[in-house]
């Protein structure tokens, strides 16, 4: 009740949340049933990513954001994997690229055709081996190319280089318990995580050292959730002894005691937590609750201040959260959910009432843009950096997207990396002459298997008139 008590002056006060027209959502969508605490939705500007019950293996939705209505019982899903898919993450720095972790123990990476999928994609770009267990857990590093985070329940994180397809860095003995999530600070220096132990660890990843945890962040037995914040706090989620849903904030300078402790209510549903940094505001979905509370962070008393519920009356499955480059600013949409049904998907508008219809741009600082700060090997040289900003003041227009290439190092392999069918996929170069080059390069590739496709088809053609001949002898 404290939280409620105090009138605050805030602009966020008044957010309130709505959902779209009925021909608006995504429907006719079997969302997985599987029993697994991801929110079973990714989205960008460009895709709306949704996990789907599929038989026999691991499937999921990829649908363009325009693509509303009925979806065909036929729509082709990227289904590459042999068991059910548990969590996706669409690629900070290229809206075409999703990362899957599956029961199948593997992670894959897939490229998404620009204009959406026509045909079911069974072939990932690299295919990530290294967990024993199924892989719960992706998550993309936010400002270094392609440098992509697994956790499995086999209680280890394993960070890959996307781009050679391999294993850099492997924690598999810092945790004794399942990981329930895994959460990177703003430039990706630290991670934090929330396991089945009870505790919340924040760990170096490239010193592969714990630099600090709390035991019994919240003491009650259900699954916990910690993210981090942008200025390095730390948000837990959980619940008491007495299994109350709990909500804290962690200085992780000092763990000892919480920031912040608030109780909710006695509901049994996992919180998800969603965090914009621009504006503080944290959205708290619940599995299986039927509402979104969010609540703003600041640094006065009681720092974590209750805003608003926004409520429905149908209980959510799972939830896609929008980049804030997907939102429309012209009518002040500060966020943008896509709320799981058992068989839709439904998008919220949360929007802040403004009178004018010029660009506030107090509701939008430069945010986070799709440029990536570092290349993966600065990242794991120790190099750091925070996300390259754009402004959103023009709205935000989707730019073309490199391919995602793998050059896979093998030493048997020394072949120029050119002739790998694999490696069609054209590499991220920072000059224009070296892709040039590049394209020709390809160009050659390209005529030389024309040339030797031609050579097989006349290889053949005479083959066949030869035992056309010899069929005819025979016939006589």
């Amino acid at each position: 009740d404290t939280m409620r008590r105090v009138v605050r002056q805030s602009k966020f006060r008044h957010v309130f949340g709505q959902a779209v027209k009925n021909d608006q959502c995504y429907d006719d969508i079997r969302v997985s049933r599987v029993t697994w605490d991801s929110s079973f939705c990714a989205v960008n500007p460009r895709f709306v990513a949704i996990i789907v019950d599929a038989s026999g293996g691991g499937a999921f939705l990829v649908l363009p954001l325009h693509k509303t209505g009925r979806i065909d019982k036929s729509y082709p899903t990227v289904c590459g994997h042999t068991g059910p898919v548990l969590d996706i993450d669409w690629c900070p720095h290229n809206d075409q690229v999703i990362a899957s972790g599956s029961e199948d123990c593997t992670v894959m990476v897939w490229q998404i055709p620009e204009n959406g999928l026509t045909l079911s994609l069974t072939e990932p770009v690299v295919v990530l081996e290294g967990h024993s267990k199924r892989v719960g857990i992706v998550a993309w590093h936010p400002t270094a190319r392609n440098v992509l985070l697994s956790a499995g329940c086999d209680n280890a994180i394993i960070i890959w280089n996307v781009g050679t397809g391999e294993a850099l860095i492997n924690l598999d003995d810092m945790h004794v318990d399942m990981i329930y999530n895994v959460s990177w600070n703003r430039n990706g220096s630290l991670i934090c995580t929330a396991s089945k132990d009870k505790k919340v660890r924040v760990i170096d990843p490239r010193k592969q050292e714990i630099v600090a945890e709390k035991d019994k962040a919240h003491e009650g037995a259900r699954p916990m959730r910690a993210i981090f914040l942008a200025d390095g706090n730390i948000f837990t989620t959980g619940f008491s002894r007495m299994s109350e849903r709990q909500l804290a904030l962690w200085n992780p300078k000092n763990m000892e005691e919480p920031i912040a402790l608030h109780e909710m209510d006695t509901s049994n549903g996992v919180l998800l937590p969603f965090y914009d940094p621009d504006t503080n505001i944290i959205y708290l979905c619940g599995k299986g609750d039927s509402s979104i509370r969010y609540f703003e962070i600041t640094d006065e008393s009681p720092y974590v201040h209750y805003l608003n519920t926004f409520s429905s009356k149908e209980p959510q499955r799972g939830m896609g959260f929008m980049p804030k480059r997907g939102l429309d600013v012209n009518k002040c949409e500060i966020a943008r959910f896509f709320k799981l049904h058992e068989r839709k998907c439904e998008p919220i508008i949360m929007t802040v009432p403004r009178k004018s219809d010029l660009f506030q741009d107090d509701l939008y600082p430069d945010t986070a843009g799709p440029e990536a700060a570092l290349e993966a090997e600065e990242w794991f040289e120790g190099k750091n950096a925070d996300p390259l900003l754009i402004s959103l003041k023009h709205g935000y227009i989707p730019g073309k997207n490199r391919d995602l290439k793998v050059v896979k190092k093998n030493i048997l392999d020394n072949k120029p990396a050119a002739n790998k069918k694999s490696d069609l996929i054209n590499a991220p170069k920072k000059a224009a002459d070296a892709s040039n080059s590049q394209n020709e390069a390809k160009l050659d590739e390209i005529l030389k298997e024309l040339k030797s496709i031609k050579d097989t088809i006349t290889n053949q053609d005479e083959r066949i008139s030869k035992l056309e001949q010899q069929m005819a002898k025979i016939a006589d």
